[in-house]
């Protein structure tokens, strides 16, 4: 089968692969129609990537479709031709988090096309309950799911209430995320970013009340003012820019939460008496869970979530490796790329 190898960051290359498609119990084979790009797959070309080996085999943004199946449990409702979106998180089911229902915290957690390999190909091997179908949405919508995940989870971590001042920096696709999720509790939304053009984007297709360009310092003085003297309730982070993350307990209010969505290779440190005499709740987000995937599933086919101004950038497999590069560039202003397989 024809597959796409990241072999060394900058260097990709198309490559056939031998391919079994024997299937054990709770297997299910599914044909690749859709693989969004992420921010993942862009710090994995460019060398920057956490928990990454090379070569890999990129993609887990993935809308698919079911051509076979093993001997599965009556319950798991997966027919031939299902379209279905692909939950990318391999877990063990039997360490401490997977036990409490925290699959996305995994000890011996692999994602596709970061731990091991993903669905940059024609054909993968999925366990059933890894794949959530919907008779509604196109390959296209599907393959958003996992991104969509990102800032759902994300969301739900902070259990925002309805009228709190939600702060999200960087407009990218997983602060698009955390907006669309923060809206759905309903929160009045302000995003951050230093690119014009990312902020135009959220304010034209999201009902965000304060689009804030960095341009320079900006302090809880300056926050203050343009919200009528309060401070976010809740700041998520979605840059994964170390100076960014640890410049943001500066703007979460007494009392609120700050949620770091993105990661770097590095230390956050912070000042403590500042971060305890404002009793700021610091927490991470990592990926989503299972019932993330059935509740995005269900707005989006209800229409409470669009997606399809976030496909900015489409190509095929024989294309892609030629076009990568443009989409990189700044000015190509990508907020999402896709690839048809």
């Amino acid at each position: 089968m024809k597959s796409i190898l990241l072999e060394k960051p900058g260097h990709f290359v198309q490559k056939e692969l031998e391919f079994d498609s024997k299937l054990s119990d709770n297997e299910v084979l599914i044909k690749i129609h859709r693989i969004g790009i992420c921010g993942t797959d862009i710090h994995a070309y460019k060398g920057d990537q956490p928990f990454f080996s090379y070569p890999r085999r990129l993609g887990h943004e993935l809308g698919a479709e079911v051509i076979a199946i093993g001997n599965l449990p009556k319950n798991m409702g997966l027919c031939l031709g299902d379209k279905v979106s692909v939950e990318p998180y391999l877990t063990c089911g039997q360490c401490q988090p997977c036990l409490l229902g925290k699959t996305n915290c995994c000890e011996s957690l692999q994602c596709l096309g970061v731990h091991t390999d993903g669905g940059m190909c024609e054909y993968i091997k999925m366990p059933s309950e890894k794949l959530h179908k919907s008779s509604k949405l196109a390959y296209e919508q599907l393959a958003l799911v996992e991104t969509l995940g990102i800032g759902c989870h994300a969301v739900n971590r902070a259990e925002i209430k309805k009228n709190e001042l939600v702060l999200v920096i960087g407009a990218g696709p997983i602060g698009l995320a955390v907006i669309q999720f923060a809206q759905l509790k309903g929160a009045e939304i302000a995003v951050l970013d230093t690119n014009q053009n990312r902020l135009n984007f959220a304010k034209n297709n999201f009902d965000i009340a304060y689009a804030i360009l960095l341009d320079g310092e900006l302090t809880d003085y300056d926050l203050r003012q343009k919200f009528g003297g309060k401070l976010p309730n809740v700041v998520f982070d979605a840059t994964g820019n170390p100076k960014s993350m640890m410049n943001a307990f500066n703007f979460v209010s007494f009392g609120g939460k700050l949620v770091f969505v993105g990661l770097f290779q590095g230390d956050v440190t912070f000042n403590d008496p500042f971060f305890h005499r404002r009793e700021i709740t610091l927490m991470s987000s990592r990926n989503a869970q299972a019932a993330d995937f059935t509740y995005i599933i269900e707005n989006m086919e209800s229409g409470k979530i669009n997606t399809n101004p976030w496909l900015t950038h489409q190509t095929d497999s024989e294309q892609f490796i030629d076009v990568f590069e443009e989409w990189l560039k700044p000015e190509s202003n990508m907020i999402k790329g896709m690839i048809s397989f």
